[in-house]
């Protein structure tokens, strides 16, 4: 980003590259919405380049980015400007920034799945979208760059403008009830796989 900052276009580029598809991933769980998960992406891209001048590396560029298309997908939702859409049992799970998805929750047998396994195994991924889907926006946020981007505590409090201690306890409020809500289907710990230390703190 230093590099785009001075003028370097190739620079530019190469952050599309590396960032396009997790944003867009990320903005598509946010809004629900394919073609406005594209819209919303440029607009962050967008506003990266014309803040470029002005670019001062405070904090990673990760937790910059996420940041406006953060508030861009709150903004989004608040506005109803995109309406839900229904998740399909056929559609497969958007790829993540390392290639994972809601897919990777569901832990199939060893070898070549058949075709029902592959059934139940989408089956499954739509449900524990929609169980996603359904959180608060600040939680689902949360629970998206916590447990799909990986991204560490201190860069989601600054992503979501909050404390540590806030999150934590946003973040145990989300999986308390992806918890409950997804009980049928597996076991607390495979759900959330949610440490310890993101309990709330004592009042």
């Amino acid at each position: 980003m230093m590099d785009v900052k001075a003028g370097d276009q190739a620079s530019f580029e190469l952050l599309l590259r590396k960032y396009r598809t997790p944003l867009v991933s990320f903005l598509h769980r946010m809004v629900r919405n394919s073609t406005e998960a594209e819209d919303l992406a440029q607009e962050v891209f967008l506003r990266v380049y014309r803040a470029r001048k002005q670019y001062a590396p405070s904090a990673k560029f990760t937790t910059w980015l996420f940041r406006i298309a953060t508030n861009l997908a709150l903004n989004a939702l608040r506005d109803g400007r995109y309406r839900q859409m229904e998740v399909s049992l056929d559609q497969p799970g958007e790829a993540g920034e390392s290639g994972d998805s809601e897919h990777a929750a569901i832990q199939l047998p060893d070898g070549r799945p058949g075709v029902e396994q592959q059934l139940v195994a989408r089956a499954r991924a739509a449900i524990i979208r929609r169980a996603i889907e359904a959180l608060p926006e600040k939680q689902r946020a949360a629970v998206l760059l916590h447990k799909y981007h990986e991204l560490e505590y201190a860069e989601i409090a600054r992503i979501l403008d909050c404390s540590e201690s806030a999150l934590k306890s946003l973040l145990f409020r989300a999986y308390e009830t992806l918890r409950i809500e997804l009980a049928p289907l597996v076991t607390p710990d495979a759900v959330t796989a949610e440490p310890r230390s993101a309990q709330p703190a004592s009042r």
